[in-house]
């Protein structure tokens, strides 16, 4: 059986490593996609998965379909499309290494995905599915996504959630958070930054997953706090925990998506176990994130998103 299968884009981050005297980056190619870099931290601690996407039959789908397999993500799931490129990601650094990103998909493969080939087979084997908003962001990825979310909660699977808010992508910040309020009222989990839910509701990230909680049926919250660390909370219980100091931070693109996979492994024994994510005590809360505070802040120190998580030994080191 599958712990996790994951639906969305998988794309190529173009990451600068060095600029001319002109100003002009060199750019590095990294396999990178919000669902890929969370499957590949789920991968790294010892979780079978699976990604349902699209790339285009091009060098670059093949490598990152090649790597995806690599790491040991089932890769059944991804079309190869020739009418359409794979999706490119120019990243831009600040003086801290926080990213932003200009994208090159008009239309990028991963939005060519239809609901006629997301392979159902994958959810029904997997115990949770996941899923973020940049397959939301128009048709016919949307309706992709739409059919298979509804087929994963008819088939019972835990549904995590990570809004992973791209603003250029969107026609509008109206649409944006139209489909943003849809994918969080179908999950269970939710992975939300505290940028995520200012642009929301204007509340601040305590009361941000409180709202979560009492108004959209979540049984559970990370409010990620960039490199102050994250809120998380359910019903009953919650917990702040502050991210491992003295990191030097040279690129944080896929550190938000590998802190979900990272919180999402250390989810799954009490999953199998059968308790839901709504019955984690306070402390469990805690052990569970620190772990994910811990491998994203790790994950910052290199470039790109599959390849930048850390090894579990590394962060068993700084707990």
């Amino acid at each position: 059986m599958l712990d996790v299968v994951a639906l969305g884009e998988l794309l190529i981050d173009f990451a600068p490593i060095s600029t001319d005297a002109a100003g002009y980056p060199a750019l590095q190619a990294q396999p990178g996609g919000a669902p890929g870099n969370f499957l590949a931290a789920l991968q790294k601690y010892g979780c079978r998965t699976a990604l349902l996407g699209k790339v285009g039959a091009d060098s670059f789908g093949r490598l990152l379909v090649r790597t995806a397999a690599e790491k040991g993500i089932e890769t059944r799931g991804v079309v190869a499309d020739p009418a359409v490129f794979t999706t490119l990601a120019f990243v831009t650094l600040d003086a801290t290494g926080n990213r932003e990103f200009s994208f090159a998909r008009k239309p990028g493969a991963d939005t060519c995905l239809t609901p006629e080939e997301v392979d159902k087979a994958l959810i029904d084997e997997a115990r949770v599915f996941h899923f973020g908003t940049l397959s939301l962001t128009g048709e016919p990825a949307r309706a992709a996504t739409q059919q298979a979310v509804a087929y994963a909660k008819e088939k019972g699977k835990l549904i995590s959630f990570d809004p992973n808010l791209r603003k250029p992508l969107w026609e509008s910040e109206a649409d944006a958070k139209q489909q943003i309020e849809w994918g969080l009222r179908q999950a269970d989990v939710v992975k939300i930054s505290d940028e995520e839910i200012d642009f929301l509701w204007g509340l601040a990230p305590e009361a941000g997953a409180q709202k979560l909680l009492a108004e959209y049926g979540v049984q559970l919250v990370y409010a990620t706090l960039g490199p102050k660390g994250c809120f998380t909370a359910n019903a009953g219980a919650s917990a702040a925990v502050e991210s491992p100091a003295g990191i030097r931070v040279v690129d944080t693109t896929g550190a938000g998506d590998i802190f979900g996979g990272s919180a999402m492994s250390q989810l799954l024994p009490c999953l199998k176990a059968g308790r839901s994510p709504a019955e984690l005590t306070a402390g469990e809360l805690r052990a569970i994130t620190r772990f994910a505070c811990c491998a994203a802040s790790l994950s910052t120190q290199t470039h790109g998103g599959i390849n930048s998580v850390p090894d579990e030994a590394a962060v068993r080191g700084i707990l």
